[in-house]
């Protein structure tokens, strides 16, 4: 933490003022208090060459620098950052926005945009979210504390996946029983509905969907002979007589 001492001309004590405004360790707000007019000049002249070494620091990259206000404008390429403490606002030049920003590039300044979202740590604009923040879930650019109905939690990603995005029905397929397709009075038909997007820790999550109903065969097969009665003829011994 740095402190800014403010030497008075009128004795040789020393008093100070120190009031920090803190984001992410950086102390921005410094304060020189006076007894004497008569300093004033003094101080100010030895606060901007403490500034110079200490709270310009803080201002790398900048363009203009405020002794109260931190960064007003910032070099190309890099982000304006501000963010406010009460009533007063800081800026600072980043390379890249920090957690609950997004960049915004312009063609006379780059700035950090606040996420809508506090439960959001990175966005592509205002109000679409990439990443959560701890203990929330993202679902199509928002933050959940818990998943809505009909998705599923996936804790490696902290996101809500549909469970199970279905495809359409497949065509029913032949009548048919015990294998055969004829020479039965009833069988039965099927069809199968697949997930178009499974669950890749839990593929058994959106599990192969199946319908069946009752049909009606073709009695005769070709030849003339039902299923049912030749298959009487071979189980009975009469039936070749």
């Amino acid at each position: 933490m740095w402190a800014f001492w403010c030497m008075s001309e009128s004795n040789d004590s020393i008093d100070h003022r120190l009031e920090p405004g803190i984001f992410q360790g950086l102390v921005w707000a410094f304060w020189c208090m006076s007894e004497s007019n008569d300093s004033i000049d003094h101080r100010l002249r030895l606060v901007s060459t403490l500034m110079g070494a200490a709270l310009f620091e803080n201002c790398t990259g900048c363009i203009m620098c405020s002794e109260d206000n931190g960064c007003i404008s910032c070099q190309q390429r890099l982000f304006l950052l501000i963010w406010r403490d009460g009533i007063r606002q800081y800026g600072a030049c980043v390379h890249s926005c920090p957690p609950g920003y997004f960049g915004v590039r312009g063609q006379e300044v780059n700035r950090c945009i606040k996420c809508r979202s506090p439960s959001c740590e990175s966005c592509f604009s205002k109000d679409f979210c990439m990443k959560c923040k701890e203990q929330f879930y993202l679902y199509k650019g928002k933050c959940f504390s818990s998943c809505p109905p009909d998705t599923m939690a996936q804790q490696s990603t902290r996101e809500c996946q549909e469970q199970c995005e279905r495809g359409p029905w497949s065509p029913w397929s032949p009548c048919s029983n015990q294998g055969r397709t004829c020479g039965c009075r009833w069988g039965s038909t099927v069809r199968v509905q697949e997930a178009l997007r499974n669950s890749k820790e839990d593929p058994a999550a959106c599990p192969v969907l199946s319908e069946s109903r009752k049909c009606r065969m073709k009695k005769h097969c070709p030849g003339g002979k039902s299923w049912a009665r030749s298959r009487m003829g071979r189980n009975n011994p009469l039936g070749s007589l």
